[in-house]
């Protein structure tokens, strides 16, 4: 039996996209996500185990990753929060929150699951996720752009620690068109004009962050590690209009 892939926020745009390639690809799935009846019917879906857990309860989290398997080919913590206010509304509670379910998240699962990781076969990956806005700087970003910015931070820290044996990389989008994005892309006329800020025109699909994922988290990508990867459309980079 193959090691097994942990999908954190396996529920979610990004994380059940990611499931499908890897499933797809032949990888054993483990999904663990916080809705059950959403969680039963993706690993209904595609053969895979799951488990209930609120990655903001600590010891639930603990327990569903040490409970997936004792060798892990893969990490996956795919989740975020987009808390977009002016930095004069944010309460202590918003950034506290936010660094919770974004970076110290992570951090817990990333500690769980290390001894599978580290019983794995060939070179397992944790596959983190960041945003551009840590890297270009938009306004009412403040409190998600901490808390992934933090994300990076680990990332970094995390790839130096634990090589040779285990990579470790993020990837930042841009806005894409996710359920936890809905009150920006829902309304067409505003997801219009984000998506005319990206030389791409378009906004991203879930499935353009879980390609990139699914590499990464390949033997293919074996000597790629501590990267923090842009898929956003270009929208970190490039300005196409004056």
């Amino acid at each position: 039996m193959s090691d097994i892939t942990i999908i954190v926020g396996g529920t979610g745009g990004v994380g059940s996209a990611l499931a499908r390639r890897l499933v797809a690809a032949g990888r054993q799935v483990h999904l663990i996500g916080r809705d059950p009846v959403k969680l039963s019917a993706i690993a209904g879906e595609l053969g895979a185990s799951s488990a209930v857990a609120d990655v903001l309860d600590a010891d639930a989290l603990k327990a569903t990753v040490e409970a997936a398997g004792p060798a892990v080919g893969g990490l996956a913590y795919a989740v975020g929060s987009i808390n977009l206010k002016p930095v004069s509304r944010l309460t202590d509670g918003d950034f506290e929150n936010d660094f919770r379910l974004n970076a110290l998240g992570a951090v817990r699962a990333v500690q769980a699951a290390l001894p599978a990781l580290k019983a794995a076969h060939g070179t397992p990956c944790v596959m983190l996720f960041s945003t551009v806005a840590v890297a270009q700087g938009f306004t009412a970003h403040a409190s998600v752009a901490m808390a992934k910015g933090a994300v990076e931070g680990l990332t970094l820290a995390l790839a130096a620690e634990l090589a040779p044996k285990i990579r470790v990389n993020c990837i930042a989008p841009s806005l894409t068109r996710t359920p936890l994005a809905k009150a920006l892309t829902g309304n067409e006329q505003m997801a219009t004009a984000i998506a005319q800020m990206h030389a791409m025109q378009r906004l991203g699909e879930a499935d353009d962050i879980a390609a990139t994922a699914a590499f990464l988290m390949s033997a293919d990508a074996g000597w790629i590690t501590g990267q923090i990867i842009g898929v956003d459309g270009g929208r970190s980079t490039l300005r196409t209009k004056g």
